[in-house]
Protein backbone atom coordinates (compact mmCIF):
# COMPACT_ATOMS: atom_id res chain seq x y z
CA UNK A 1 0.00 0.00 0.00
CA UNK A 2 3.26 2.44 0.57
CA UNK A 3 3.13 3.13 -3.72
CA UNK A 4 -0.52 4.67 -3.66
CA UNK A 5 0.62 6.66 -0.86
CA UNK A 6 4.12 7.97 -2.28
CA UNK A 7 1.03 8.77 -5.45
CA UNK A 8 -1.25 10.19 -3.57
CA UNK A 9 1.12 12.31 -1.50
CA UNK A 10 1.51 14.76 -4.42
CA UNK A 11 -2.13 15.02 -5.62
CA UNK A 12 -4.80 17.14 -4.88
CA UNK A 13 -8.30 17.10 -3.63
CA UNK A 14 -9.53 18.13 -7.00
CA UNK A 15 -6.79 15.23 -8.86
CA UNK A 16 -8.52 13.05 -7.27
CA UNK A 17 -11.90 14.19 -8.07
CA UNK A 18 -10.78 14.19 -12.06
CA UNK A 19 -9.88 10.02 -11.19
CA UNK A 20 -12.79 9.26 -9.71
CA UNK A 21 -15.10 11.43 -12.56
CA UNK A 22 -13.26 10.16 -15.38
CA UNK A 23 -12.31 6.39 -14.65
CA UNK A 24 -13.83 3.51 -14.65
CA UNK A 25 -14.72 0.96 -11.71
CA UNK A 26 -13.80 -2.48 -13.64
CA UNK A 27 -14.48 -5.86 -11.86
CA UNK A 28 -11.51 -8.46 -12.83
CA UNK A 29 -12.83 -12.40 -12.50
CA UNK A 30 -10.26 -14.49 -11.38
CA UNK A 31 -7.36 -15.88 -13.68
CA UNK A 32 -7.61 -13.07 -16.12
CA UNK A 33 -5.45 -10.57 -17.62
CA UNK A 34 -5.42 -7.18 -16.54
CA UNK A 35 -2.29 -6.35 -18.73
CA UNK A 36 -0.63 -8.72 -21.73
CA UNK A 37 2.97 -8.89 -21.67
CA UNK A 38 3.96 -7.08 -25.02
CA UNK A 39 0.84 -5.20 -25.49
CA UNK A 40 -0.05 -1.78 -24.97
CA UNK A 41 -2.43 -1.04 -22.22
CA UNK A 42 -4.74 1.64 -22.60
CA UNK A 43 -5.24 2.50 -19.28
CA UNK A 44 -3.57 3.08 -15.74
CA UNK A 45 -4.90 0.94 -12.75
CA UNK A 46 -5.37 1.80 -9.15
CA UNK A 47 -6.00 -1.06 -7.35
CA UNK A 48 -9.06 -0.86 -5.29
CA UNK A 49 -9.31 -4.77 -4.11
CA UNK A 50 -7.86 -8.27 -4.44
CA UNK A 51 -4.63 -9.22 -6.15
CA UNK A 52 -2.58 -9.87 -8.77
CA UNK A 53 -0.02 -11.58 -9.99
CA UNK A 54 3.30 -9.86 -12.21
CA UNK A 55 5.04 -12.35 -14.48
CA UNK A 56 6.48 -13.28 -17.18
CA UNK A 57 4.77 -15.15 -20.09
CA UNK A 58 7.44 -15.85 -22.08
CA UNK A 59 9.45 -17.50 -19.34
CA UNK A 60 7.23 -20.17 -18.48
CA UNK A 61 5.17 -17.31 -16.43
CA UNK A 62 7.56 -16.82 -14.05
CA UNK A 63 6.29 -14.55 -11.56
CA UNK A 64 7.99 -11.26 -10.44
CA UNK A 65 5.86 -9.69 -7.81
CA UNK A 66 2.55 -9.45 -6.27
CA UNK A 67 -0.30 -6.76 -6.53
CA UNK A 68 -2.45 -5.70 -4.20
CA UNK A 69 -4.90 -2.94 -2.47
CA UNK A 70 -3.39 0.64 -3.13
CA UNK A 71 -0.92 -0.32 -6.22
CA UNK A 72 -0.98 1.65 -9.18
CA UNK A 73 -0.93 -0.66 -12.82
CA UNK A 74 0.65 0.12 -15.72
CA UNK A 75 2.59 3.45 -14.86
CA UNK A 76 5.92 1.76 -16.72
CA UNK A 77 4.52 1.55 -19.80
CA UNK A 78 2.07 4.70 -19.69
CA UNK A 79 5.46 6.76 -18.67
CA UNK A 80 7.64 5.33 -21.62
CA UNK A 81 5.08 3.90 -24.06
CA UNK A 82 6.47 0.62 -25.09
CA UNK A 83 4.87 -2.61 -24.41
CA UNK A 84 4.72 -4.01 -21.37
CA UNK A 85 7.50 -6.80 -20.53
CA UNK A 86 5.15 -8.76 -17.74
CA UNK A 87 2.01 -9.41 -17.69
CA UNK A 88 -0.92 -8.79 -14.54
CA UNK A 89 -3.67 -11.58 -13.73
CA UNK A 90 -5.80 -11.56 -11.44
CA UNK A 91 -5.52 -14.27 -8.38
CA UNK A 92 -9.04 -13.61 -7.45
CA UNK A 93 -12.33 -11.34 -8.04
CA UNK A 94 -10.27 -7.77 -8.33
CA UNK A 95 -11.69 -4.01 -8.40
CA UNK A 96 -9.89 -1.96 -10.69
CA UNK A 97 -10.15 1.76 -10.86
CA UNK A 98 -9.23 2.18 -14.92
CA UNK A 99 -8.20 5.50 -16.13
CA UNK A 100 -8.04 5.69 -19.85
CA UNK A 101 -4.85 6.45 -21.45
CA UNK A 102 -6.44 8.79 -23.78
CA UNK A 103 -8.16 11.10 -21.39
CA UNK A 104 -5.04 10.91 -19.04
CA UNK A 105 -2.88 12.36 -21.98
CA UNK A 106 -5.37 14.71 -22.84
CA UNK A 107 -6.07 16.24 -19.15
CA UNK A 108 -1.65 16.24 -18.72
CA UNK A 109 -1.56 17.89 -22.08
CA UNK A 110 -4.31 20.53 -20.64
CA UNK A 111 -3.39 21.25 -17.20
CA UNK A 112 0.30 21.56 -16.68
CA UNK A 113 0.40 21.92 -12.44
CA UNK A 114 -1.92 18.21 -12.79
CA UNK A 115 0.70 17.16 -15.17
CA UNK A 116 3.38 18.14 -12.72
CA UNK A 117 1.78 16.63 -9.80
CA UNK A 118 1.20 13.61 -11.66
CA UNK A 119 5.06 12.52 -12.81
CA UNK A 120 6.22 13.69 -9.70
CA UNK A 121 3.44 11.06 -8.26
CA UNK A 122 4.64 8.32 -10.63
CA UNK A 123 8.34 9.17 -10.45
CA UNK A 124 8.49 8.50 -6.32
CA UNK A 125 6.54 4.95 -7.27
CA UNK A 126 9.28 4.08 -9.51
CA UNK A 127 11.97 5.40 -7.22
CA UNK A 128 10.86 3.62 -4.34
CA UNK A 129 10.72 0.48 -6.35
CA UNK A 130 14.04 1.03 -7.65
CA UNK A 131 15.13 1.38 -3.77
CA UNK A 132 13.53 -1.95 -2.98
CA UNK A 133 15.21 -3.89 -5.78
CA UNK A 134 18.42 -1.90 -5.23
CA UNK A 135 17.96 -3.61 -1.17
CA UNK A 136 17.21 -6.81 -2.29
CA UNK A 137 19.74 -7.39 -4.75
CA UNK A 138 22.07 -5.78 -1.55
CA UNK A 139 24.42 -3.34 -4.40
CA UNK A 140 26.84 -1.82 -3.12
CA UNK A 141 26.91 -3.22 0.80
CA UNK A 142 27.17 -6.01 2.81
CA UNK A 143 23.42 -7.37 3.52
CA UNK A 144 23.93 -7.02 7.17
CA UNK A 145 24.89 -2.80 6.87
CA UNK A 146 22.13 -2.20 4.14
CA UNK A 147 19.55 -0.86 6.20
CA UNK A 148 21.85 1.12 7.86
CA UNK A 149 22.75 2.97 4.80
CA UNK A 150 19.40 3.68 3.16
CA UNK A 151 17.23 5.56 5.56
CA UNK A 152 13.79 6.10 5.97
CA UNK A 153 11.39 9.32 4.72
CA UNK A 154 11.72 12.45 6.28
CA UNK A 155 9.19 14.09 8.85
CA UNK A 156 7.41 16.30 6.19
CA UNK A 157 6.95 12.92 3.71
CA UNK A 158 5.87 11.10 6.69
CA UNK A 159 2.68 13.50 7.27
CA UNK A 160 2.50 13.62 3.53
CA UNK A 161 1.89 9.86 3.72
CA UNK A 162 -1.02 10.37 6.02
CA UNK A 163 -2.87 13.01 4.26
CA UNK A 164 -2.14 10.74 1.29
CA UNK A 165 -3.88 8.04 2.99
CA UNK A 166 -7.12 9.46 3.85
CA UNK A 167 -6.91 10.86 -0.07
CA UNK A 168 -6.80 7.02 -0.95
CA UNK A 169 -9.58 6.04 1.86
CA UNK A 170 -11.68 8.53 0.16
CA UNK A 171 -10.79 7.60 -3.74
CA UNK A 172 -11.78 3.24 -2.75
CA UNK A 173 -14.75 4.83 -0.90
CA UNK A 174 -16.05 6.86 -4.06
CA UNK A 175 -15.35 3.72 -6.85
CA UNK A 176 -16.89 1.44 -4.35
CA UNK A 177 -20.25 3.15 -3.90
CA UNK A 178 -20.31 4.37 -7.70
Amino acid sequence: MKKILLFFSELNNSDLDWFVQKGKKETIAPDRLLIREGQISEALYIVVSGSFSVAIESQDHKELARISEGEIVGEVSFIDTRPPLASVRSLEECVVLSIPRVQLLSKLQQDINFSSRLYRAICLCLSDRLRSTVSRLGYGYDLDDLESHLGGFGQSMLSNLELAEAKFNWLIKNVRGS
